[in-house]
C-alpha cells in the first residue's frame, strides 16, 4: 500500500506497469518542507535508490491543483519531458536543454497552455521562460499533472533543483540529488512521483 493516503490520478499505474516511484512527504499540508525518496523495483522487492532527502514544496503546502495558487499538487503522477539550462547529464527522459527562447505557457486561454514553447517571444500573457528563471531549472522535469490541459487545472508542476525557499508549486530538491534522479528516470519504466502528507521512508507498493 502507499505510506499515506494520498488521492491518486484518474488512471493509476498499477505496480506491475511502474518500477520506478519517487514519494514526497510532508508532515502536514500546509507543511513548506517534506522529504522525498525514490524506490526502485526489482522483480518483487522496492528497494530506496535516493533519499530520504528534503525537498521543498509550495508556499500554500500541497492540495488540490489551481492556477495561480502556490500549491503543490497532492496525488500521483507520471512524468513525461525533462530540460535544464545545462546539457544532458544522461537522463533516458526525453531532454532538452533551455535557451532564451523556451517557455512554458501558463496563460489558460492560450492554445499552447501547461506545454512546452520554443520561441523568440513569449508565446502568450502568462508564461515561464525556461532559461530566464535561473539555477532553479538547470535540471528539471516535468510532472503530468494537469495532461487534459484543463483551464485553471495548474500548469508547469516540475521537479526541480531548489533554491532554499518553498517553490511556486513546484516540489525542489538539492541540484546534486536532482542530477542523479534525472540520470535514473526511465520511460521504460514508467516512473511516478506521489506528494502526500506522511512518511515517505517505507515502499511505496506492497509487494
Amino acid at each position: 500500500m502507499l505510506p499515506f493516503a494520498a488521492p491518486v490520478a484518474a488512471e493509476p499505474p498499477s505496480s506491475a506497469q511502474t518500477s520506478q516511484w519517487i514519494v514526497v512527504g510532508v508532515p502536514a499540508a500546509n507543511s513548506t518542507t517534506g522529504t522525498l525518496t525514490a524506490f526502485q523495483r526489482v522483480g518483487q522487492q522496492w528497494t530506496v535508490v535516493l533519499g530520504p532527502t528534503k525537498a521543498m514544496v509550495g508556499e500554500l503546502g500541497i492540495g488540490a491543483p489551481a492556477d495561480g495558487v502556490y500549491r503543490t499538487p497532492e496525488g500521483t503522477f507520471g512524468f513525461d519531458q525533462a530540460f535544464g539550462r545545462e546539457p544532458n547529464p544522461g537522463t533516458k527522459m526525453p531532454y532538452f536543454q533551455a535557451t532564451k527562447q523556451d517557455w512554458w505557457d501558463e496563460d489558460a486561454s492560450s492554445p499552447t497552455y501547461n506545454t512546452h514553447v520554443r520561441s523568440a517571444t513569449s508565446p502568450s500573457a502568462i508564461t515561464e521562460n525556461l532559461y530566464d528563471s535561473g539555477p532553479v531549472y538547470d535540471y528539471a522535469v516535468n510532472m503530468v499533472v494537469n495532461p487534459q490541459r484543463i483551464p485553471g487545472k495548474v500548469s508547469g508542476i516540475f521537479l526541480h533543483v531548489t533554491n532554499g525557499s518553498p517553490t511556486w508549486g513546484c516540489v525542489a530538491i538539492g541540484r546534486d540529488e536532482m542530477r542523479s534522479i534525472l540520470t535514473w528516470l526511465d520511460p521504460a519504466a514508467a516512473p511516478r512521483i506521489t506528494v502526500g502528507v506522511g512518511s515517505p521512508s517505507l515502499v511505496p507498493i506492497g509487494s
